[in-house]
Order: structure tokens, then C-alpha cells, then sequence
């Protein structure tokens, strides 16, 4: 009597051998790319105007030569007795025009004119080179005194001392995930990835953290990650607490992180007072904590906006998504760096959804520290002279 698994193997046989044989090894169309192909017809066109090359590649032209750079020898591939290999500057081209667009696969197929599974390939690798290349040179781990500089810069911008960096997550839409339950489904009813990250007061990302299943609960996404994990174990090597400007006989404060209503309270984390009977102090601290905070918002919509890929559902599995969203990221601060900050940047609000603010108990620790911010913003050393007019028009 025949095993079950062989009869399972002759029906998987039988199957392939009904599947319609492909057509073309490389189809027609395709073959058209070294004459007709979008890199072809318009790259050195763009370069004759800079203006032009920046709206299209999201960079300069000496900041996308300085990536091809960088990057090119990791995306080089042989060529073969069989085809010609895609040159690492196409490779480059076509995964910047993705991330920049939010085109999917098939328009690029017909604007490259590249296979629709080799434009997937192509994408997948060089977001992954992309940030191996660039995350060590433009996001690396941070040491006492790069902390120490992020807190004048966050002072100097932003009147709000011993701030490391703001802290915020955000939702990034993608397909439903195969076989994934309701994982991934959350609370504003689509499916997504969390990205989760922390600024400095010049709009660069410091740290990020991508992946977390998009049902899972908001208030532990930073509980759990890796960053928060070492903040609280004393791993980070974070500055001694110092007095506060102006505040010589007042107390050491820690150094802190700064998020809204999504976070915990903690000796390492500040939140806002919730907003009910709230007092003229309580009211001036979330003022002036919300001002700080602005630089991971203003972060995250200047990312959404040049990185347009992240403002519809991805159409990768959340594996591809990720290297994806690492990729944007790592660019994001790139191009801050070499191209400088754009004013159009500012125009647009983050398309991109935030965590769900939720009920979270907080720590002794963490409310002495608020409550302390909240009495210095209030005393003659610490207080602003234009805060209580913004409290003033509020009512």
C-alpha cells in the first residue's frame, strides 16, 4: 500500500508539471531598460539640475555620491556568461526612488523596467547595507559626553534642562502579515509595526527600535525595549545628576528622557501631568515639557515627509519591513547631516499614527523628579518670561 507521503510527493509532482512554464527567461520589456529604463533616460539629466536631483533622490547629488560610496561594494554583484548584473548605482537608485516615492513594485517595474521579484531583491539588500554601512558613522551608541552635548543642545532650543533625549512611537502601516493572527492589528484597526525612537534637539535620531507587533500594548513597546532595559539597569553610560541652571543651592536632578502620556513616569523618564484640575505650575511644566517633546514629532514628520514609503501600508512582510523602516531612519540622519535641515521639511504634520496613551502607574522616584521640574519652571531661576502668556491665552 502506498504511504501517504509518498502519494503527497506524486500530487506536488503532477502539480508543477500543470504550472505554465514561463514565457520568456528575461521578458521583452525588461530587456528595454539599457535604452528606454527611467535610470537611463533621466538620471544624468537630473544631475544637470540639483534642484531637480534632490526632490527625486531626497538628497544632494555630492550626498548620493558619498553613499554610492559607501555602500557600492557592498551591492556590487559579478556579471555572469548568462546576464549583465544591475551596476550598485541603479541598485541605489531604485531603492532610493521607493523609499522616497512610496511606489510599489510594479510601478517601479515600469519605470525601471526591472523584474518585479529583482526589484524585491534589490530593495531588501541594499536597505540592509544601508544601514550596516551608515549606523555606526550616523547612529552610534552614545557616550557621557555626546549625552552632555544633546543636553545643552536640548537646553539652548528648548529652556528645558538635563534632557537626553525625547522619546515617542509610532505605528507603520503594512499588509496583513501571513498567518499572524491579530498580532499585528491595532487599536486604530489596521495592521502595523511599532518604531520606536528617541531624538536629539537637532532632529537626528539616536536610538531606534523596530518590530514590535502593532497589537501589542502601548505602554510596554518601551517598557521592553532594549534602550529602556539597559536606562534602568545603569548600563547607559549616562552624566552624573547636576543642579539645574541658575539653581546653585538647589538639588542634583538625573538626567531624563522626555515623552507624553504613552510612557511611564520613571527616575529616568518624564511624562506630562495628566489634564484635569491641573495648577498653574502643573500647567507651565506640561508647557514647557511639550515644547522639548516637539523635536521627536517634528523628527518624525520630517522622516514621513522625504521618506514618503512610510505614509502608506508596506507591502513587505514585517521581517522586510523592518529593514525598511531601519534604512529611512539611518537616511533620515544622513541627509540631516550632509544636506542640512530643509524648510519645506516643516510644512507637513507626521502622517504617521502614535501610540495609544494609557493609564500607567508611576514610580515614587518619577513623581518627585516632575514635581521638581514643575516648582524650578515656576521660581525666578528657572521660569521663562513668555510662559504664563501661553498659559493666559489657553483659558
Amino acid at each position: 500500500m502506498v504511504s501517504a507521503k509518498i502519494l503527497a510527493i506524486a500530487i506536488c509532482v503532477a502539480k508543477r508539471r500543470k504550472r505554465k512554464q514561463k514565457a520568456f527567461w528575461v521578458h521583452p520589456l525588461n530587456e528595454l531598460r539599457y535604452l528606454k529604463g527611467q535610470f537611463v533616460t533621466l538620471y544624468e539629466e537630473l544631475r544637470q539640475y540639483p534642484d531637480k536631483f534632490f526632490i527625486y533622490f531626497r538628497m544632494s547629488i555630492t550626498t548620493f555620491d558619498e553613499l554610492l560610496t559607501i555602500v557600492g561594494p557592498r551591492i556590487t554583484l559579478q556579471d555572469t556568461n548568462m546576464r549583465l548584473a544591475i551596476p550598485p548605482i541603479q541598485r541605489l537608485a531604485v531603492t532610493l526612488r521607493f523609499l522616497a516615492s512610496g511606489n510599489n513594485f510594479h510601478d517601479l517595474h515600469y519605470q525601471f523596467l526591472l523584474g518585479v521579484s529583482t526589484i524585491h531583491y534589490i530593495i531588501k539588500q541594499v536597505c540592509d547595507e544601508i544601514w550596516d554601512c551608515l549606523k555606526p558613522m550616523y547612529m552610534p551608541e552614545k557616550t557621557k559626553d555626546d549625552f552632555k552635548k544633546i543636553s545643552e543642545e536640548f537646553y539652548h532650543r528648548t529652556n528645558f534642562p538635563n534632557v537626553i533625549g525625547a522619546v515617542d512611537g509610532k505605528h507603520i502601516e503594512i499588509i496583513k502579515p501571513n498567518q499572524s493572527g491579530s498580532l499585528y492589528y491595532n487599536y486604530k484597526k489596521y495592521f502595523s509595526i511599532i518604531l520606536m525612537a528617541i531624538c536629539d534637539a537637532n532632529y537626528c535620531f539616536t536610538c531606534i527600535e523596530v518590530g514590535a507587533y502593532g497589537g501589542s500594548t502601548d505602554s510596554n513597546v518601551f517598557k521592553n525595549a532594549s534602550f529602556n532595559r539597559q536606562l534602568e539597569s545603569g548600563q547607559i553610560d549616562l552624566p552624573e545628576p547636576k543642579i539645574l541652571p541658575n539653581d546653585p543651592k538647589g538639588k542634583h536632578m538625573p538626567f531624563v528622557l522626555i515623552g507624553d502620556e504613552a510612557f511611564a513616569l520613571s527616575g529616568h523618564v518624564l511624562r506630562p501631568y495628566p489634564n484635569r484640575n491641573l495648577t498653574v505650575q502643573q500647567r507651565i511644566y506640561n508647557y514647557r515639557l511639550t515644547r522639548a517633546r516637539r523635536m521627536i514629532e517634528c523628527s518624525f514628520g520630517i522622516l514621513s515627509n522625504k521618506w514618503r514609503i512610510l505614509t502608506r501600508a508596506i507591502e513587505l512582510q514585517p521581517n522586510r519591513t523592518i529593514s525598511v523602516v531601519k534604512a529611512c531612519c539611518i537616511l533620515h540622519n544622513f541627509v540631516r547631516i550632509k544636506d542640512g535641515f530643509q524648510f519645506d521639511d516643516t510644512l507637513f504634520d507626521s502622517p504617521i499614527q502614535g501610540l495609544q496613551p494609557t493609564g500607567l502607574r508611576s514610580n515614587h522616584t518619577g513623581l518627585e523628579i516632575r514635581d521638581y521640574f514643575a516648582r524650578y519652571f515656576t521660581s525666578p531661576q528657572g521660569s521663562i518670561p513668555w510662559q504664563y502668556q501661553v498659559i493666559n491665552r489657553e483659558n
